[in-house]
């Protein structure tokens, strides 16, 4: 890991013991190609272990280069397999105005929320849904984390390859581009194999996108 991030390290110790069981914290480590998982608490929330690849919505601020406009996003909707609803949060980490790292808290407000719930029932009020920014789906790996994104596009039936036409596999690579996924080391391997093209095709589709 960076020295600039060991820092960090012990905080996401420390904000995991504070913050309790329900508080997953990860820290992520950009310098490297891949901007994989360099260490995280409480991976129960979302089953990810350190090595894990970044999140759809962490490729998303990497993209569109949020890091530059704020220093994090707080509040927005993650989605963990084993959790189900959580609420997300990111700090950016910067040298100067290099982004070396992200910082990230997820709640598992699971059990609060029904709570809520039946507090509101009893009262007949209900919870209007706040803005979002999407939905963040965690991933242990490169292959899911490509199926994520793809099934993102597809809806979440999805749609066997032989069945998309060259237009439809260039619209699903044109948004896996924004949504910053051929920033993953091998992405462009794999997003080939789940579309059933070759990765020269995958190639000659982004190279149409920058026409």
């Amino acid at each position: 890991m960076d020295a600039r991030l060991e820092p960090y390290r012990t905080l996401v110790s420390f904000l995991g013991e504070a913050l309790g069981p329900d508080y997953e914290v990860v820290l992520h480590d950009l310098t490297s190609e891949e901007g994989t998982i360099a260490a995280i608490v409480n991976n129960n929330i979302s089953g990810r272990t350190e090595g894990a690849p970044l999140s759809n919505m962490a490729l998303r601020f990497i993209h569109g280069k949020v890091y530059e406009k704020q220093p994090y996003v707080a509040g927005y909707q993650g989605a963990s397999q084993a959790k189900g609803r959580l609420r997300s949060s990111t700090m950016f980490i910067k040298d100067g105005s290099e982004l070396v790292g992200m910082l990230c808290i997820n709640f598992d407000a699971a059990k609060y929320s029904r709570m809520a719930q039946e507090l509101l029932s009893l009262c007949g009020a209900h919870q209007e849904p706040g803005p979002t920014l999407g939905v963040e789906n965690f991933v242990s790996s490169l292959p899911d984390a490509v199926q994520a994104a793809i099934t993102d596009v597809t809806g979440s039936a999805g749609l066997p390859p032989d069945r998309l036409t060259m237009d439809e596999k260039i619209r699903i690579v044109e948004d896996l581009q924004q949504a910053g996924i051929f920033y993953m080391k091998g992405a462009v391997s794999e997003v080939a194999a789940q579309l059933g093209s070759s990765e020269a095709t995958i190639y000659r589709y982004l190279s149409k996108l920058k026409d």
